[in-house]
Formats: C-alpha cells, structure tokens, sequence
C-alpha cells in the first residue's frame, strides 16, 4: 500500500465518522479560539494605542515641571522645583520657535463644572489654555465649527472648543452647539468649535476637555499661579536627540539652573508612553499564549483519549490492512495523518471565531475601529494544531502499529 493510498484511507475514515470529528475538532477549536482571540485583543489593543500616539509624532518632546525630589541622604531637606510659569514659557518659545514648532498650554482645572442651561456636568472636566500650535501637535481634531483665530489669542475673547462627552452631557441632538454660551465658573463662554472624538488610555479624559485661548485662560485663574506645559515638534527626527539637548540648554537658561545642579524640569519623547504601552502589552501576550497553552493541552489530552478509542474500535480494520501487506510505519502514518487533519479542521474553525472575538474585546475595552487580521498569529496557530495533533496521535498510532495481525481479526 503506498503513501497516497495511505492518505487517502485516513481522510476516508474521518469522512466516516463525521459527528466524532467533528465533536473532536470542536475540542481544538476551543483550544485555538483561546489563544488566537486573545492575542488578537492585545494586538488590537496595541494597534489603537498605536493610533492614538501616532498623531503626536514622533519627533516632538514634552518639557513640564519636575516631581518632588525626595533626598534623605546626610540629612537633606526634600528639594521642591518651582513651576514653569507664563513668562519661562512665553521666552522658551521666542528663542527656540525660531528653529522648531513650539506649543504651550496650561491646566487651569482638572475639576471643572461646565453648565448649558438647566444641565451640568460632573466636576471632571478638563479646562485648558493653548496656544495656535499645541492642539495641532496633539491631534486635536475639529469636527465641526472652527478653530482659535488670531484675535480670541490675542484679545482674550471668552470663547471654547468642547470634547464629545461634554457635547454629548449638555446638549440634546437636535440642538446645535456651536454658538450657544455655556458657564465656567460663572462666565458665559461662546462654543465656537466641536472636537473629533479621541479617546483616552485613561479612561476617556481627552474627550471631557474643554480648550479656552491661552489668554483667556490666565484671566480665568487672574490672581492665581499656573503652571505650563512645552511641547516641541522638530522637522527631522534623525535630529531629535540634538533638537532635545538644545531645548534643554536654552532651558535651563531661562530657569537659571546652576551649573553642576540637575534640571528644575523634565523633558520627556512623546513616543516613551507608546513604547511602555509596547511592554506592557509584551508581557500580555505571554499570559494570553500561557493561557492559550494550557487551554490546548487540555484539547491535546481529550484528542488523544479520542484517538486511542478509535484504535480499539478499528482493531479488526487493523488486522485486515497488516494482512494486506500494510506495514506498522504506515498504520502509524494513518493514525497521525487523521489526528492531525482532525486539529487542522478544529484550528481553521477556531480561527474563523477567534479573529472577530479578538477584535471584538479590543473595540469593547479601547475603542479600536480597526479590524486586526493577525496573519502571524494565524500562522502559529495552524502550527500549534499540527503539533498538537502528532503529540496526540503519536501513542494510538504506535499502539496500533504494534497490533498483532491475527489476534486483530479475532477481535470482536
């Protein structure tokens, strides 16, 4: 009986015994679903962080206040750093504007109360100042009406731009928000933009943002310290590190830090938060795959239970093909031939559920638009099904290899 022949008498089998391969495909496609759906929620998690910080750009850097320094060494005192005001801000981007796309902005309130008539939102909104240049650099979209002009900057008009939450919280659908006046702090505010919405690794704050001039924030908080963000775009990143260590000398200038002293600020990539989130979601997927394993070796057990009852059934066929002049290598080549077209059929099914589950989890968790075919992953579980049906057809396959012939075809 040669090879071809061989194949084909496995692929006969499983065709015979329809509801068994399929009850045991089930099995590896429980198994594949697992661990394929799960590394394809992390990858579309990862793509939609992705996504969100690549609109920052990868050559820009963030200058802000430096932590509280803590130092207990020879009994020293705690060392706090004065915060970046409007004046060290305004003169870093004088200078440095010069030679790269500078942005600033301020927190006014992480508590906001913002109310539209007879409504309110919770005191969570976000309050900003910017400038012209800083919610480009961070991707902030207008989705309907229109951006900061010249004069808002310049004259400190009481006018805003909202995130979709707050839209969402003060206005009903058939109301227009943009050019209706809404209350901060007392204030009448005219909304004169609508924000995309961007979506947030911490929980959605970027869409309960509300964007005020920069002046006009500093008339909000008048009498009241503020403190400043810098945010650095250069136009070439193979010159970023150098564009960095510039900005840190001009600086440092500005703050008049000490020679020999550490800086009284932190510069930090825009990209360093992508590539945390990078680990992060590394280690993820060793405990997808970990949990995947474990969920297919549990399959690989019950295919091989299977596959051994399937033995004894087939112990007359057995003794007929050895009388026939099949030799145990191929009765071994059938049984592993079936156990892994079994898993094989299992993984493809598997596949066929665990791609739109994993894409699923990923929208439900981050928001993720994109849908994720994760073509490696695809692989490696077609290679995982193959290795899972030789681990589990290799001792039924030996056991009926070893069948004698003549005590086969007595067996009833």
């Amino acid at each position: 009986m040669n090879l071809l022949e061989n194949i084909r008498e496995s692929l006969r089998s499983i065709k015979g015994n329809r509801l068994r391969t399929v009850l045991t495909s089930m099995i590896i496609a429980i198994g594949i679903s697992a661990l394929v759906g799960i590394l394809t929620a992390i990858d579309g998690i990862q793509n939609s962080v992705n996504q969100s910080f690549a609109g920052l750009g990868y050559n820009s850097f963030d200058i802000r206040n430096r932590d509280v320094m803590k130092r207990r060494k020879q009994g020293e005192k705690e060392k706090t750093y004065p915060a970046i005001n409007y004046h060290q801000s305004k003169k870093y981007k004088e200078v440095f504007g010069k030679q790269a796309t500078v942005g600033m902005k301020t927190n006014v309130t992480f508590s906001g109360e913002v109310k539209y008539g007879s409504k309110k939102t919770n005191p969570n909104s976000r309050i900003i100042g910017t400038d012209e240049n800083y919610m480009k650099m961070k991707a902030y979209k207008i989705a309907q009406g229109r951006d900061f002009s010249g004069n808002d900057f310049n004259l400190a008009t009481n006018v805003c731009i909202l995130g979709v939450d707050l839209v969402s919280t003060l206005f009903d659908e058939r109301v227009n928000p943009v050019g209706q006046e809404i209350s901060i702090y007392g204030g009448k505010y005219k909304v004169v933009g609508l924000l995309e919405k961007k979506g947030s690794m911490m929980g959605g704050g970027d869409d309960r943002v509300i964007f005020v001039p920069l002046e006009t924030a500093r008339k909000m908080k008048e009498g009241s310290s503020l403190s400043f963000d810098i945010v650095t775009s250069s136009t070439n990143i193979k010159d970023i590190e150098t564009v960095m260590g510039e900005a840190r000398g001009v600086m440092r200038a500005i703050r008049q830090d000490k020679l020999g002293f550490p800086d009284s600020f932190t510069i930090d990539r825009s990209d360093a938060v992508a590539k945390q989130s990078e680990g992060i979601t590394d280690i993820l997927r060793m405990g997808g795959f970990g949990i995947g394993f474990i969920t297919l070796l549990g399959a690989a057990i019950a295919l091989m239970n299977i596959m051994l009852v399937s033995v004894t059934e087939r112990t007359r066929e057995i003794g007929i093909r050895k009388s026939l002049g099949a030799t145990p290598q191929l009765i071994r080549l059938q049984f592993l031939i079936e156990a892994v077209v079994i898993c094989i059929l299992g993984g493809l099914g598997g596949l066929l559920f665990a791609i739109p589950l994993g894409n699923l989890i990923a929208n439900g968790i981050m928001g993720a638009s994109n849908f994720v075919i994760p073509w490696f992953w695809m692989f490696l579980g077609i290679t995982v099904c193959v290795i899972v049906g030789l681990f589990s057809g290799i001792y039924p396959a030996y056991k009926a290899s070893k069948l004698d012939p003549i005590e086969a075809l007595r067996y009833e």
